[in-house]
C-alpha cells in the first residue's frame, strides 16, 4: 500500500545510522502566486514562551515510550536522530550553526511545551533530520528559496533564521498542478501518499502544521489557507484516484474548520465564519487566506457531497459576501484590516476571488444561501477611513448572491491598469518649519513631490505611501513666498498619473 511503503521511506530518513539522503536540490520558482501566500501578519501574537522548566526532548521521547504511546523503534530512531543533530551542530559554524540550531531549539521548546505527540513526531523529526542534511552538505540557498529532497515530491522552504521548512501550501499547490496537468497521476500519488503520514492530530481531526517560528508565531501552528488547499487537493485525487485514503484525510482535515483558534481556525461572526489565516493571530482578517479557503471548502464539498463541507462553506461564503465589500477601497484591494494588498497580494486575491466565482456561479450541487441582510462587523481600517467605498457600497447593494466574488474581481483586475488619483490639498505653510505637505491619493503609490522657485527646483521628496491623506515632508524656507509644487504618484503596478499647484509660505 502506497501510505505503508512512504511511511517505510519516512522510516529511513529519520533513521541516523543507515540514511544515505540523495542530494538536496534548489526548486525553480513554482508557476503560482500561492505556492509563497504566507506572509506575515500585522497584528503580533504574543509568543508563546519556550518550557524551560518542562521536560528535555530526551525524558519527553522516553516518557512516551514508557507509556507505549510509540514503539521503542520509533523511539530509538528518534533519539538517534535527535542526537545526529545535535553532533552535527557541534561541527558547524557560522550561518549553518546558526539554522541547525533554530531547529533544534524549535524541537526542544517543543517538547518542553507538551507538544510530543505521537502524531507529530514525524513531522518534528523528518524536519529536523532535514535541515540535519541540508546544512552539513548542501549550499546556502537564497532567503525564500523552495529546496526538495529528491526522489520526495515534498516541497520546503529557506526561512532565514528557521533553516529549511516544509511549505504546505506550496507542497499542496504542486499536487493540485499534478492534477490540472491530468497526466502526472503517479507524481500525484507519491507526494499525497508522502504527506498523509505527516498530518497532526488536531483540532479533532488532522492538519499539517508549521514546524518554525513565524512572525510572533511558535510552532506548532497551521493555517486555513493551507488546509483549505489541502482539502482541494485531496478531494480531486479522490475524484480521479478513488484512493479511500484521501477521502478520509480531507474528511478529517475539517476538524480546524469547526474549531476556534488557537486549535483551528473558525471565528465566528453574526452571519457565518472567518476562517483564519493563522492559529495564532484570530484577530487578524486577512482576505487573500479567507477566500482560498473557501475555494477549498467549496471544491471537497462539490466532489464529496459531504453535507458538513456544504455546512462549512456556507458559513464562510455567508461572511465573505458580508465583509468583501470593506475590503474595495474603490482604486484597490484591503490585504487585512491594517492596509493595503501589495501588487502579489492583490493580484493573488483577485485570483482566488476568480476561482471562487468560477465555483460559485455554476452553483452545483448548492443552493445558494441567501444574500445576508446583517453585515458582520467591518475591518478596523473601514471606520478609520470613513467607511468602505462609494463603489463598494453600490456594489454591496446590487450584487445578487455569489456574484459579488466575479463582479469583485473584475473590478481588482481593472485596478490593475488603472492610475491613481492624487491631488495636492496643502495651500498654507509657516516658512523655516519642518511641515508636512498633505495630498489626497486614492491607492498605495510610490510619490514623488518636487518644489520650484520659478524654474529652480528648492525640494524633492518621495516616499511609498499609503491611500488616505498622507504628507510629505518639506523644510521650508524661512523667507516665504509662493512654490509650485508637483507630484508624480506611480501605483504598484506602475500606472503613473501627475498632478500640481501652489503652495504659500509665510515669512518665518
Amino acid at each position: 500500500m502506497r501510505v505503508r511503503r512512504t511511511t517505510t521511506l519516512l522510516a529511513a530518513l529519520l533513521g541516523a545510522g543507515a540514511l544515505t539522503p540523495a542530494l538536496g536540490r534548489a526548486l525553480p520558482a513554482l508557476s503560482s502566486r500561492a505556492a509563497s501566500a504566507l506572509a506575515p501578519v500585522r497584528v503580533r501574537a504574543q509568543a508563546r514562551a519556550a518550557a524551560t522548566h518542562g521536560p528535555s526532548v530526551s525524558a519527553a521521547l522516553a516518557a512516551l515510550e514508557h507509556s507505549g504511546a510509540i514503539a521503542p523503534s520509533d523511539h530509538r530512531r528518534y533519539y538517534e536522530g535527535y542526537v545526529a543533530a545535535k553532533r552535527a551542530l557541534a561541527r558547524l559554524s557560522g550561518t549553518r550553526k546558526a539554522e541547525l540550531g533554530a531547529v533544534l531549539a524549535n524541537v526542544q521548546a517543543m517538547a518542553g511545551a507538551g507538544y510530543f505527540t505521537p502524531s507529530r513526531l514525524p513531522v518534528v523529526f523528518l524536519t529536523l533530520e532535514a535541515n540535519r542534511r541540508w546544512w552539513t552538505t548542501e549550499a546556502i540557498p537564497a532567503a525564500d528559496a523552495h529546496v526538495s529532497f529528491p526522489p520526495s515530491k515534498i516541497v520546503w522552504e529557506y526561512y532565514p533564521g528557521q533553516g529549511v521548512e516544509i511549505q504546505w501550501l506550496a507542497t499542496f499547490g504542486e499536487a493540485n498542478g499534478y492534477y490540472l496537468s491530468g497526466h502526472e497521476n503517479n507524481n500525484l500519488r507519491q507526494l499525497l501518499g508522502e504527506v498523509i503520514p505527516l498530518a497532526t492530530d488536531r483540532a479533532g481531526g488532522i492538519a499539517w502544521e508549521y514546524m518554525f517560528r513565524f512572525d510572533g508565531g511558535t510552532p506548532p501552528w497551521t493555517s486555513g489557507l493551507s488546509q483549505g488547499t489541502a482539502l482541494q487537493a485531496l478531494s480531486r485525487a479522490y475524484s480521479r484516484l478513488r484512493e479511500p485514503a484521501y477521502l478520509t484525510a480531507a474528511q478529517q482535515a475539517l476538524g480546524i474548520f469547526q474549531t476556534a483558534p488557537p486549535e483551528g481556525v473558525r471565528v465566528n461572526s453574526s452571519v457565518g465564519a472567518m476562517y483564519a489565516e493563522y492559529t495564532y493571530a484570530p484577530g487578524d482578517r486577512i482576505l487573500n487566506g479567507f477566500i482560498q479557503a473557501l475555494v477549498g471548502l467549496y471544491e471537497y464539498a462539490a466532489l464529496t457531497h459531504d453535507p458538513l463541507g456544504l455546512t462549512l462553506f456556507h458559513a464562510g461564503d455567508a461572511e465573505g459576501r458580508a465583509i468583501l465589500p470593506h475590503y474595495d477601497t474603490g482604486a484597490w484591494s484591503m490585504y487585512d484590516q491594517y492596509g493595503e494588498s501589495d501588487l502579489n497580494y492583490h493580484e493573488l486575491l483577485t485570483e482566488f476571488l476568480q476561482h471562487l466565482c468560477e465555483r460559485t456561479r455554476k452553483g452545483e450541487p448548492f443552493t445558494s444561501a441567501p444574500a445576508p441582510t446583517t453585515p458582520s462587523t467591518p475591518p478596523t481600517s473601514t471606520t478609520a477611513t470613513g467607511g468602505q467605498s462609494a463603489r463598494a457600497a453600490q456594489a454591496s447593494a446590487q450584487i445578487p448572491g455569489d456574484q459579488i466574488y466575479c463582479t469583485t474581481a473584475q473590478r481588482f483586475t481593472a485596478d490593475l491598469h488603472t492610475p491613481p488619483v492624487v491631488s495636492l490639498l496643502t495651500t498654507k505653510l509657516r516658512g523655516g518649519s519642518r511641515a508636512g505637505v498633505e495630498i489626497s491619493l486614492s491607492k498605495v503609490s510610490e510619490v514623488r513631490m518636487t518644489v520650484r522657485k520659478g524654474a529652480r527646483v528648492v525640494w524633492t521628496n518621495s516616499a511609498e505611501l499609503e491611500r488616505g491623506k498622507p504628507k510629505l515632508l518639506w523644510v521650508t524656507p524661512a523667507g516665504g513666498g509662493t512654490f509650485t509644487v508637483s507630484f508624480t504618484a506611480t501605483d504598484l503596478a506602475g500606472n503613473f498619473t501627475t498632478t500640481g499647484g501652489t503652495v504659500t509660505v509665510t515669512h518665518h
